[in-house]
């Protein structure tokens, strides 16, 4: 059985694995670190949760053992894809350092440039960092990558899905040809297979598991769901959710419930606080002081229920988590590995459980076509499988108004209108005047009458000038609408000039 020590890594290093507990390499692990020693490009795809991390740290601090950093110039670059992955590789890398003097800098969001700015000008000999604050300080001017000798990228898979690719190539470009890149994702898609192509060297490549397939010690299942009513179907996933939970028991010490947007993390996160549930989100829109407090929360046990965006799908090593609940199918299939893979971490059993709704069946095959395995069906928990009823309060029909008679009821009188003078009296037959009369016969009279009294009044000025009643344009017309403009004689003081 190899072990770390036949590996050949320093002597300091092998004390520190021994003090954090490990005494056998992952299979990874042992397929990477040789060849990383030996100065070698590598690109190791593994699936996630398999140990990646310490492949590339390991060797990374037996390399740079010998040697000085300079002021702004790091001897080696890991870059990330979020800050959590970040930070969980700056963690790793004190664990493994700590018989070392050597220095490390973090350039993730969410953290004051000064500080960073201060770490990077006294030198530092890894720099950890998410592309995007890694370029902000180069482009400030204060950091230089010429003389980067060891590159890492972690993760590069989710690099492509966050729309970094563009960036990691700018930053190969700044970097000396001669540096050793060790590269490492779970999966291989075309566009990560043209930059190992273009920006590695002849590189070992270590693939201890086929691309994209789950671990074998994490049990899956998946329950479908169609909502009583579209108007119900979030809340009633919800239930579903909690019953879900309920239904594991003390089984489920501690779970990550993993959703499509962040919008529905701070749902859930409000809805299973509400239910009494320990509960608490993590997504990108966060201040990266309130992420850190939760995740470490979370590894620390103070907090049951992590419920979390894709942005954490990576880079959270916490080794004791039991269950990852998938609220959402995610429409990524890769994402459906890397989440999963939370669990089930260090050889322990997990347990990865999904609601899948009639709209993701699509996606739910294409995850099932991606693991080439039928992902197997759970019943649900709720009654007869489907979603609790509603209660009774909420599916009691609004009392409906009763309809008033319409033979029974007096017409309502047309609402007096003021005037300047009286109007003559219609001219209609005795007989269809009074109540006999519908109102919109009556109010049709009106209009009739409100003509006959314009023409008559000749211009329909008085002494100011102005209309003598202006009428809205609801039921009745302005007098003005219908007058005739005929040209007036000219008068003796017209013709004066």
């Amino acid at each position: 059985m190899t072990t770390f020590a036949d590996l050949g890594l320093d002597p300091k290093v092998l004390s520190a694995v021994a003090e954090a507990g490990y005494t056998t390499p992952t299979p990874i692990q042992a397929g990477a670190i040789p060849p990383a020693l030996q100065g070698r490009d590598v690109l190791g795809i593994a699936q996630t949760g398999t140990g990646k991390t310490a492949s590339f740290v390991l060797p990374m601090i037996t390399l740079l053992g010998r040697g000085r950093a300079r002021a702004r110039m790091p001897r080696s670059l890991v870059l990330a894809p979020t800050r959590e992955l970040a930070a969980q590789v700056a963690a790793n890398f004190d664990t493994y350092s700590k018989n070392t003097k050597l220095t490390k800098a973090l350039l993730i969001g969410g953290v004051s440039f000064k500080e960073q700015d201060l770490l990077i000008d006294k030198g530092v000999d890894v720099l950890i960092a998410t592309p995007g604050r890694l370029l902000d300080h180069f482009e400030r001017g204060k950091l230089l990558l010429t003389g980067v000798q060891i590159m890492v990228v972690d993760e590069a898979d989710r690099m492509l899905d966050m729309g970094f690719i563009p960036d990691i190539e700018r930053i190969f470009q700044l970097t000396p040809f001669t540096r050793q890149t060790l590269f490492f994702s779970a999966t291989m898609a075309p566009e990560i297979e043209r930059i190992t192509n273009t920006f590695l060297s002849a590189p070992e490549k270590i693939e201890v598991a086929r691309a994209a397939t789950a671990a074998e010690n994490i049990e899956q299942g998946v329950v479908h769901y169609t909502a009583s009513r579209k108007d119900r179907q979030a809340s009633e996933k919800r239930a579903l959710l909690r019953a879900m939970i309920d239904r594991e028991g003390d089984a489920c010490t501690n779970a990550i419930i993993f959703c499509n947007r962040k919008t529905e993390v701070d749902t859930v996160a409000k809805s299973l606080k509400k239910y009494g549930y320990d509960a608490a989100p993590i997504h990108g829109d966060l201040d990266q002081s309130q992420r850190t407090r939760t995740l470490e929360a979370f590894r620390e046990g103070k907090l049951r229920f992590l419920i979390a965006s894709d942005v954490a799908a990576r880079g959270l090593d916490v080794p004791a988590v039991s269950h990852v609940f998938n609220y959402d199918v995610p429409s990524h299939a890769e994402d459906y590995v890397h989440r999963i893979g939370r669990t089930g971490r260090a050889g322990r059993d997990g347990k990865a459980l999904m609601i899948c709704v009639p709209h993701d069946e699509k996606w739910l095959t294409a995850i099932e076509e991606l693991i080439q395995k039928p992902i197997p069906r759970v019943e649900s928990p709720l009654a007869g499988g489907k979603p609790a009823a509603a209660p009774a309060e909420a599916r009691a029909p609004r009392p409906e108004r009763a309809a008033a008679p319409v033979q029974e009821q007096p017409a309502p009188e047309p609402a007096p209108i003021a005037e300047a003078a009286p109007r003559p009296a219609p001219s209609q037959p005795e007989e269809r005047q009074g109540e006999e009369r519908r109102p919109d016969e009556r109010r049709n009279d009106e209009r009739r009458n409100d003509r006959r009294s314009s023409s008559r009044g000749g211009s329909g000025r008085s002494s100011g000038g102005r209309n003598e009643q202006v009428v809205g344009m609801g039921d009745h017309m302005p007098a003005f609408l219908t007058r005739s403009f005929k040209p007036k004689a000219e008068t003796s003081e017209e013709t004066t000039e």
